[in-house]
């Protein structure tokens, strides 16, 4: 059945079959849950940045994701070599800081504490792995 305009003073009022109304108001819902949860997330967002989280890039997380070491894609993400973030920012030197991102070395919380605010992110993202 086609909806049925009708002609008013007031506007066009549209008639149509019960089953198109009720799957047009379940694609309405769809579509608020979908803008508020979308709104949840980017609220949660802005909060963690207004606390001074780090939020990093997707090029970031995907590189993290795909299975590069957190230590080195941050650092890249920085624009940092391995002798700047080293030798420069910190007191771990970059022949370390070359055997940390490989994973031949495990360092010590110090060494970590010190990547993480050389730069600029949490040690659990820094260790995210």
């Amino acid at each position: 059945m086609k909806p049925q305009i009708i002609k008013t003073d007031a506007g066009d009022l549209v008639v149509l079959p019960r089953a198109e109304y009720d799957a047009m108001r379940r694609r309405a819902r769809a579509a608020d849950d979908e803008d508020a949860g979308t709104a949840r997330i980017v609220d949660r967002g802005r909060a963690r940045q207004r606390a001074g989280e780090v939020m990093l890039p997707s090029a970031v997380a995907k590189a993290i994701f795909d299975g590069e070491r957190p230590l080195r894609a941050i650092r890249k993400w920085r624009g940092l070599t391995q002798a700047e973030l080293g030798d420069e920012k910190t007191t771990i030197g970059q022949s370390t800081v070359a055997a940390l991102e490989s994973g031949r070395r495990h360092g010590t919380a110090d060494q970590w504490r010190q990547l993480a605010r050389a730069l600029g992110v949490s040690l659990d993202l820094l260790m995210a792995e």
